[in-house]
């Protein structure tokens, strides 16, 4: 199971988000609440969903989908596992086997619903969030209106909500730590300084629970634009330098926001695109894992500029400490170039070389130049 849901989330971060029915409901109370701010959460029915899943038979088997070290995940099997066999349990478990996608469209809609005492009432902002995953992974209802009750009688019988009220100390920690370290305020400036695309909000998602999904989508409604990220908690692994953590977890949050900005040029350039990158096995392993979730030139460009104007970034961050930039550029070159992006060093060296010819001009304005030199290559 752990290789076929690594092969799901690709397809959850390529996704197309239908506007079947009305997703978000952003008034003029949300919009006054919300402009120019962001937002790190461990939203409490979203948590309660990502444990639930977390003693499914499934979700006991995959630690990928279900982030299974540390002493979090200890809490919850310890409180929580003895109820696995529970209906709303085995329900979870049969949606998630028969598709593996319904569990995003099971925690994505958390956010429609909030506790009020042991019952959950519609949030009025959030009205069904997570409809799609991809043109053809479709609902027409939202999963937690079909099963409310079971999920107010699980909370209820297993105790959640006074679980939830004695990890929010941890659950602060963790949001710290993103504010501290990711700094999405900064990345935000600098995004929109440095490209013409204007975002209103962004909300950060994360739980204990969540490992390798990752993805990004983005509501609009009564001309309030918010970017949502659904994100794991940040890694402190051992043997990197205070700053080069840094850099190692901001580019987690950082390529995906930046999708918002890099994307939003491409269809003016689509058939320079098109034309500059048709010789794919120049630009991908075409034998690399999941590389064929880029199927085409513009997904593949899309993917390169994500990850070099993140190195941008840390060139304008860290421009008078040469070795976190130096940090920087071989993490980029490298873990894209694992994923199957062969020419990320090129790349990167073209588009920095274009950055210092041009520093006036914003990032977008240099597709041109930056295509041109990719047709040569």
């Amino acid at each position: 199971m752990r290789k076929t849901f690594l092969l799901v989330l690709l397809l959850i971060m390529s996704s197309a988000y239908a506007q079947e029915q009305k997703k978000v409901n952003f008034d003029e109370q949300f919009k006054k609440e919300n402009q120019g701010k962001t937002k790190v959460e461990i939203h409490e029915v979203k948590e309660l969903l990502h444990i639930m899943i977390a003693i499914t038979e499934v979700g006991l088997e995959n630690d990928d989908m279900v982030q299974q070290s540390g002493t979090y995940y200890q809490d919850v099997l310890k409180q929580f596992k003895t109820f696995k066999n529970e209906k709303i349990i085995g329900k979870f478990d049969s949606l998630i086997k028969a598709n593996a996608v319904n569990y995003v469209l099971i925690t994505g809609n958390g956010m429609s619903y909030d506790f009020k005492g042991n019952k959950l009432v519609p949030d009025k902002n959030y009205i069904f969030p997570a409809q799609s995953v991809s043109s053809h992974t479709t609902v027409k209802t939202n999963i937690i209106k079909t099963w409310k009750s079971d999920i107010e009688n699980f909370a209820e019988k297993s105790g959640f909500r006074a679980f939830y009220k004695k990890h929010i100390p941890y659950y602060k920690t963790l949001i710290s730590q993103y504010n501290t370290t990711a700094n999405l305020d900064e990345q935000w400036k600098w995004l929109e300084k440095n490209f013409d695309t204007r975002v209103n909000n962004y909300t950060v998602l994360t739980s204990p629970l969540i490992n390798s999904l990752n993805y990004t989508t983005s509501y609009h409604d009564n001309g309030f634009l918010q970017i949502l990220m659904v994100l794991p908690p940040l890694d402190e692994p051992q043997g990197r330098t205070e700053k080069e953590n840094t850099v190692y977890n901001t580019r987690v949050m950082f390529t995906e926001v930046d999708h918002n900005y890099t994307g939003a040029p491409l269809k003016k350039y689509t058939e320079l695109i098109n034309e500059s990158l048709k010789e794919r096995e120049k630009w991908v392993n075409v034998k690399q894992e999941g590389i064929e979730y880029y199927p085409n030139p513009i997904r593949v460009f899309d993917e390169y500029m994500t990850f070099a104007v993140f190195y941008l970034y840390c060139a304008d961050k860290y421009a008078d400490d040469s070795p976190t930039v130096a940090y920087a550029y071989r993490d980029v070159n490298e873990i894209m170039k694992q994923r199957g992006f062969i020419k990320m060093k090129e790349f990167n060296d073209e588009l920095l070389s274009l950055r210092k010819k041009y520093p006036t001009k914003k990032i977008e304005d240099l597709y041109p130049d930056l295509l041109q030199w990719c047709k040569m290559q």
